[in-house]
């Protein structure tokens, strides 16, 4: 019987890191100094948020993420605490609300306007006071809306819940003390019911978050583990640590059964911390290192041998922190599955890098692009807090498609806090300029000949998924409440006078494909000659 290579079908063995050009980068960020193994940075579909260096205080800037470029060295921050910010995390449930954590010992959630953030935000909508020492990590519930997670260097894990009427909330709804030195990172399984931490004292803790029970435990002798995450469904946990040899590794774990590792192996021998970060929908894994100018990536089974490199990206330049974009925020006409936002404190950059399957079709893919966590909430913070659990409200990618709702009878032409839905609203200057500006398009459109009609009907879906879902997948950039002060209707002026800029490039984009196609058509006939 001869030997034959076993070989391993997959979507994503090829799968490899764009990074974004230096125009379509963030530069001058004046990056923190601090040596905090953080990310430092959030990202949401509409805005980025990076801790900065700043005197006499903590502070973050809130930027934008259409505005790319050189950002002004005097561009407004959010510099509410007194000590240096040690991490901020985005609302996963609301693309305008964000967690600071600071080593002032509070934890501040913060509202940003809609147009960003034009003077400097020094009041905070809530402050949390209740740890000893200061705060070093905040992480939201996946599923939970309102629900946010603290620890400090008090060794204490804190449950907030922000649904609470109180301006500065003194008191947490759950305090979780099984830990014996710092925590260093927390991750929630797909539901939110159980919660993993790791710990300096180097182990590993699956936690029911609601009573603090601790359910398992891992202490091995041969990995010291940094930082932990839960890999979706499959009921597994992945840290990343160092071995008794002081190698850098990752280890598997099964999720009912801590006492022996799964998988061990280890990676090389430098001292950066590995973050690791995973996609549920691709069932892949990328581990980053701080310092370190490569991510690799990996794709995770549920049966043996559970990890199967991939390959890895590389670059010159060392990445500090790691910002992460929510699926719904992603390019999936360009079958973009996941991006970075890497801190390069070098060169005071921040550098968005995407990680593209590579296929020849422009129409949207939907076998890498199964449904998705949206930003509804599945729960609200009391049905949470009573015992109930619920996975994820799901939505497609598909441009276009709208994400499904969690309390249909409740929302009826209303968003969540009560304000009518300014979508239904039919008499909007900017509708009438959008509906002037499609009316061009399929005016152009209509000269094109027939004879490259399908390849004209890809072009006219990608750039019309464009015009009608703005940045993010069935999210619309014009969801705004109404103007009540003249200042608020300059500022609503402004915005649509940005959607329209932005369309009328979109426009020419449209006039400059028309001309590419009528060349192609003429260089076609010209090769076939007389006949």
């Amino acid at each position: 019987m001869t030997w034959r290579p076993q070989y391993r079908s997959s979507k994503f063995r090829h799968v490899f890191g764009k990074a974004a050009t230096k125009e379509n980068c963030y530069d001058g960020v004046p990056i923190t100094r601090s040596v905090h193994d953080n990310h430092f940075c959030a990202v949401n579909p509409r805005f980025i948020a990076v801790i900065t260096e700043c005197a006499g205080g903590g502070a973050f800037l809130v930027i934008s993420i259409n505005h790319t470029g050189k950002v002004d060295p005097h561009h407004p921050k959010v510099s509410g605490h007194r000590g240096n910010v040690m991490d901020v995390k985005w609302n996963p449930f609301n693309d305008y609300c964000i967690a600071s954590c600071s080593e002032d010992t509070t934890v501040k959630i913060w509202d940003i306007p809609k147009h960003g953030v034009l003077k400097n935000i020094t009041v905070p909508r809530k402050e949390l006071q209740g740890h000893s020492r200061r705060a070093g990590l905040i992480e939201w519930h996946p599923t939970a809306n309102n629900v946010l997670f603290s620890t400090g260097y008090d060794y204490k894990v804190m449950v907030w819940n922000l649904d609470s009427p109180e301006q500065v909330i003194k008191n947490p709804v759950k305090t979780i003390s099984l830990h014996t030195d710092v925590v260093l990172s927390m991750s929630f399984n797909t539901d939110g019911s159980l919660m993993a931490t790791s710990c300096k004292d180097k182990k590993i803790r699956v936690i029911d978050p609601r009573t603090g029970t601790l359910l398992q435990v891992a202490n091995s002798k041969l990995h010291k583990a940094n930082k932990v995450l839960f890999l979706g469904n499959l009921k597994m946990l992945l840290s990343t640590g160092n071995s008794r040899w002081n190698q850098r590794q990752i280890a598997l774990w099964d999720q009912e059964d801590l006492s022996v590792p799964l998988l061990e192996e280890d990676l090389d021998g430098s001292s950066g911390v590995l973050f690791p970060f995973y996609d549920p929908d691709t069932h892949m894994l990328y581990i980053a290192g701080k310092g370190d100018g490569n991510i690799r990536y990996y794709e995770i089974s549920s049966e043996k041998p559970y990890i199967q490199f991939l390959t890895e990206y590389r670059s010159l330049l060392p990445q500090k922190g790691m910002g992460i974009m929510p699926k719904r925020g992603l390019d999936v006409s360009s079958c973009e599955v996941f991006r970075f936002y890497r801190l390069v404190t070098i060169k005071s950059l921040i550098e968005p890098l995407a990680m593209i399957v590579p296929r020849r079709s422009e129409s949207y893919q939907e076998d890498i692009y199964p449904m998705t966590a949206g930003c509804e909430p599945a729960l609200m913070a009391e049905e949470w807090l009573s015992g109930m659990d619920k996975g994820p409200v799901l939505m497609s990618l598909k441009p276009g498609a709208k994400p499904p709702d969690a309390y249909p009878g409740s929302t009826e032409g209303k968003d969540q806090s009560g304000v009518p839905n300014p979508q239904r609203s039919q008499s909007r200057p900017d509708r009438l300029e959008l509906s002037y500006i499609r009316g061009n398009l399929d005016t152009k459109e209509s000269k094109m000949p027939d004879a490259l009609g399908d390849l004209k009907s890809r072009t006219e879906d990608k750039v019309q998924d464009k015009v009608v879902t703005g940045v993010s997948n069935g999210c619309d950039l014009l969801q705004c409440s109404p103007p009540k002060t003249e200042n608020e209707l300059l500022q609503t002026f402004y915005r649509q006078q940005e959607e329209i800029r932005r369309l009328r490039e979109l426009l020419g984009q449209r006039d400059v494909r028309i001309k590419q196609l009528e060349l192609e058509i003429k260089n076609v006939r010209n090769s076939r000659g007389p006949y």
